[in-house]
């Protein structure tokens, strides 16, 4: 199993990015997906997961400004961030949810 993420960067408070996962080695169409992140000095937290049928869930503090989604058909998972706050800032990871398959990071940082 490879997970790749990519998308990251440096980005002003209110702007956007679109981070991607693109997997192989798995039957993505059928599994459950997730994207965490971690800032520096706390525990890995869980931003959204989706589930195989595209139903998501998000933690309170990204509702309204993230989307998580995914592409079955090039097996990629999207996280579009919008609306971002130095608070976002922090290293976000995709995963295969109830699995130890991770990938490597990807840095977002958000200032001015």
């Amino acid at each position: 199993v490879q997970l790749v993420e990519s998308g990251g960067g440096l980005v002003q408070p209110g702007g956007s990015l679109r981070l991607s996962c693109a997997a192989s080695g798995i039957l993505f169409n059928i599994v459950r997906m997730a994207w965490y992140r971690q800032a520096p000095g706390k525990q890995r937290e869980l931003v959204a997961d989706i589930t195989a049928s595209a139903t998501t869930s998000y933690v309170d503090s990204i509702k309204g400004r993230f989307t998580i989604s995914r592409d079955n058909t090039k097996n990629i998972l999207y996280l579009q961030m919008n609306n971002l706050k130095p608070e976002d800032t922090a290293v976000y990871y995709c995963n295969v949810m109830m699995t130890d398959y991770w990938g490597q990071g990807t840095q977002v940082t958000v200032s001015s």
